[in-house]
């Protein structure tokens, strides 16, 4: 057998677990090789039956001593099963298994069986419950035995038709049919640690943990050292880019700087200075600007516009959604209309331009501020220089491509408000320069945030009507447009008339995705110039409104958003020198809603917040592959494995700022697992 070999040559799988890898997205002897194990069980020795519950999971054997079924609701059941501990002293306490509607699992268990599970334990009145745990029935087999029991056991991920089990036995019975050749391993002398096919073996049925963390390390090296080889390659490649300088004197720019009622701060002008040495360079600008919300981006990003409009290029600002290009555009007007710059919206709702021309007859805009409708309407860029891209992260690798993949190359500014832990600053923008804007301007209000549960509402229309009564405006945010049969969450368009009576006389307004554009930017208006009091709305309004006079916002059903995201929706708040308060309201009131709502009363800082985020919730998908153009983590984890990812990062960088073409002999190996990467890439972003 072969490594390189199709899985449906081999004749001893059954056609119905061919299917079940397939769906899985493996093929070959390669592919199921890689599909490493999310963790591993020692099952030389199980630990006594718990007494009490417990947050963490833990892995169990015992003899089903009974089951049963429990009906309800007509059609619903339950399956119990009771697992008693082998050799059970006297006080020993028996475990329920139950699981809900799962109709499969009572014709997989039975009295008697030896079973493996895996859960947690929580009290269920006096009786201790494993509520759908993972489980495995022990045979007697003891050829099997030695497959999934008495050993160090790797637990895969699945899907339907395929059992840990039969994957296993799969696994198995290919590591030992396996040519015996070396499995290529392309990572450097510096980061290798024994050869890739005992790590392979290693990973998937380890001796003793020792081994297993042995082989853990060095494929989670191999894998970022390819994903860290793939980004640098892009660096070099934007470096070589034929470009054009883009910046001009700087006399558009002072005018504009001059004019604001407010001085900059110095990390802003830092990162100008920064942006203004990248418009300078015959190579183009590829630069992050990270900001928290409110600190000051958009003049920034103006900065460098004015730079490029005066040294004769067009410039483009992309936003994710209607009502912050819709923003953008307003602001952009007032501020440099009375410099003489020309400037045009497009979205999929609107085209307009506003030209105040600089030389008579001409026509082309100078700025063209719109949507993801920039990159599919008929937009001209007659000679476009510079590429602003607003919370960027809404926007997919591809999409951005389409703007900045022109000849002669643009400089690209990329800006975000949800700032970015540094492991992941070294991977998904790990190709880009990147700035920090890292402190606030001055005299913006201090916001004053607070966790309260629903039984507390009273108290909180009373003191949203003092505010009102004082002349502040408010939001109110809904997780939905309108209620659901499958989900106990308030929505806005139900709540709305309801919030009208509690708040009369003050004037409320509706506002979610549905509605149309135009019909959006007037409600907006209607806000912006006071004259509606309250914004009843969802998360429309998370990224980028500006209204100094809103102080306090209400988040109805807080549980149902992340970390990140309520950061961002309190961003609409404190933008004016009045004192804010945004109130978290929350239904649900576990463990984990109120870990998270702590945060947010503990600290405004959006750095802060992404950390507890990052540790709260763990890394998950936030490499957001479809979005970063990087291939899917197979086994690495970007928080745990932060140390292996900077050592990978170091000698990639090396390599190529010794040979930035790999053309030694040595790293022309190299070049084969970067097309590979691009190809894992390109594969998942389609």
């Amino acid at each position: 057998m072969e490594i390189s070999q199709p899985l449906a040559e081999l004749d001893w799988i059954p056609r119905p677990r061919l299917l079940a890898l397939r769906r899985l997205g493996v093929e070959t002897v390669e592919d199921l090789l890689n599909h490493f194990p999310r963790r591993h069980e020692d099952r030389h020795q199980f630990p006594e039956f718990p007494r009490d519950e417990s947050d963490t999971p833990i892995c169990l054997c015992g003899e089903v001593t009974k089951t049963r079924i429990l009906r309800f609701g007509g059609w619903k059941k339950i399956f119990e099963a009771t697992l008693q501990e082998p050799n059970a002293h006297a006080l020993s306490q028996p475990l329920t298994l139950r699981w809900f509607n799962l109709h499969y699992v009572q014709k997989m268990i039975a009295t008697g069986q030896q079973l493996v599970v895996f859960g947690k334990p929580r009290m269920r009145g006096k009786r201790l419950c494993m509520e759908h745990p993972e489980f495995e029935v022990i045979e007697d087999d003891p050829a099997e035995a030695k497959i999934h029991f008495r050993r160090i056991t790797p637990i895969y991920p699945a899907t339907e038709g395929l059992p840990q089990r039969a994957l296993r036995s799969i696994v198995y019975r290919i590591l030992q049919d396996l040519d015996s050749e070396p499995i290529e391993t392309l990572l450097p002398v510096e980061l290798r640690r024994g050869d890739r096919s005992e790590a392979i073996r290693a990973i998937h049925f380890p001796k003793d943990w020792e081994s297993l963390s042995a082989a853990r390390e060095h494929l989670v090296l191999s894998e970022f050292f390819a994903m860290q080889m793939l980004i640098a390659s892009r660096r070099v490649d934007s470096s070589i880019r034929v470009g054009t300088a883009h910046c001009g004197h700087g006399d558009l720019l002072e005018k504009f700087l001059g004019a604001l009622p407010f001085e900059l701060t110095q990390a802003q002008k830092n990162v100008i200075a920064e942006i203004r040495r990248d418009l300078a360079a015959k190579h183009p600008m590829n630069r992050l600007l990270q900001g928290d919300v409110g600190s000051g981006k958009t003049v920034v990003a103006i900065a460098a516009i004015l730079l490029a409009v005066e040294a004769g290029f067009q410039a483009a600002f992309m936003a994710p959604t209607q009502i912050l290009a819709e923003q953008h555009y307003a602001v952009l007007r007032r501020w440099l209309e009375p410099l003489g710059v020309r400037l045009s919206i497009r979205t999929a709702a609107r085209q307009e331009e506003s030209f105040l021309p600089l030389v008579e007859g001409e026509e082309n805009p100078d700025v063209i501020i719109g949507t993801h409708a920039l990159l599919y309407e008929t937009v001209s860029f007659s000679n476009l220089g510079l590429v602003v891209i607003d919370e960027q992260h809404k926007f997919g690798v591809a999409q951005r491509a389409r703007l900045t993949s022109r000849e002669p190359a643009p400089d690209v500014l990329v800006m975000t408000a949800t700032p970015i832990p540094r492991t992941l600053t070294m991977t998904v923008y790990g190709d880009l320069d990147v700035s920090v804007i890292d402190e606030m301007p001055r005299g913006r209000g201090k916001i004053v945030t607070a966790a309260r549960e629903v039984s507390k509402l009273p108290e909180v229309l009373s003191f949203l009507r003092t505010q009102l009564e004082s002349g502040r405006q408010v939001y109110v945010v809904y997780p939905l447009i309108e209620e659901s049969d499958k989900l106990h969450v308030k929505a806005a368009a139900a709540e709305y008339e309801l919030w009208r009576e509690r708040l009369h006389p003050f004037h409320c307004e509706l506002l979610h995705g549905r509605i149309a554009a135009p019909e959006k930017q007037e409600i907006m208006e209607r806000f912006r110039r006071g004259e509606t009091k309250v914004l009843i709305s969802t998360t429309v309004i998370e990224v980028g409104v500006d209204v100094a006079n809103a102080t306090v916002m209400l988040v109805e059903n807080a549980e149902r958003f992340g970390l990140a995201q309520l950061h961002q929706l309190r961003g609409r708040i404190g933008r004016g020198e009045h004192k804010s308060y945004c109130i978290l309201v929350a239904s649900e009131q576990s463990k984990e809603t109120a870990a998270k709502l702590a945060v947010l009363e503990k600290t405004s800082n959006g750095f802060e917040v992404a950390e507890a985020d990052w540790d709260l919730r763990g890394p998950g998908d936030l490499l957001g592959t479809a979005q970063s153009g990087l291939p899917a983590l197979r086994i690495g984890n970007l928080k745990t494995d932060a140390q292996l990812m900077q050592r990978a990062r170091k000698v990639a960088m090396s390599i190529f700022a010794d040979d930035p073409r790999l053309e030694s002999p040595e790293n022309q190996r190299f070049r084969s697992l970067i097309v590979e990467q691009q190809g894992r890439t390109f594969s998942n972003v389609s």
